[in-house]
């Protein structure tokens, strides 16, 4: 696996040994950061759940985001190696905890971006939802991506809308915003 853009473009990443975790594939990783260059990576804040490797949270940092939260409660050494390793440790908080503990730990914080990439058909996505909604972690103009088997079903609430959808496979990546008007 390696690093596709911004400045730790070609730097290689360690992946755990076994098949627990399943990387988010260097075609997807790339097609997603595409996308979100047109609406800006810059200097924003990102939220990577099920981080796995620390490849998305890298590459946001190699892009520009100002800060990136890592959220993973077995791979949190690896993140940090990977990130030392391309430079980007400075701007990363890894926080090593499973889904289910992880309100307390950023509860009032808003992001610009979510990533989610839990295992697949597990249930994961409709709780990753849940936690982003009860939390109102998205920023007003904030995208929340979730990575998911092209048949998961879940449900989000009547103000949220997705404004892109990329198949890879039996891999989807979904984009969604709030178009609730916010006070």
């Amino acid at each position: 696996m390696r690093i596709i853009g911004g400045t730790a473009k070609g730097h290689t990443i360690k992946a755990p040994k076994g098949v627990d975790t399943r990387p988010t594939l260097d075609r997807v990783r790339e097609s997603v950061f595409n996308v979100l260059s047109n609406r800006g990576i810059f200097g924003t804040h990102v939220l990577d759940i099920f981080s796995g490797t620390g490849a998305v949270a890298i590459e946001a940092l190699s892009r520009g985001a100002s800060h990136v939260v890592a959220v993973d409660f077995k791979t949190g050494k690896l993140i940090l190696e990977n990130a030392k390793h391309c430079h980007v440790e400075d701007r990363l908080e890894i926080i090593p905890r499973k889904l289910s503990q992880l309100k307390n730990y950023i509860m009032g914080r808003q992001f610009d971006y979510i990533f989610s990439d839990p295992p697949y058909e597990n249930g994961f996505i409709q709780e990753t939802i849940d936690m982003v909604v009860d939390c109102d972690l998205l920023k007003p103009e904030g995208v929340l991506l979730l990575e998911h088997h092209k048949d998961e079903a879940f449900t989000l609430p009547e103000s949220w809308k997705c404004i892109k959808e990329q198949k890879f496979g039996y891999t989807m990546v979904s984009y969604f915003v709030n178009t609730a008007e916010r006070s």
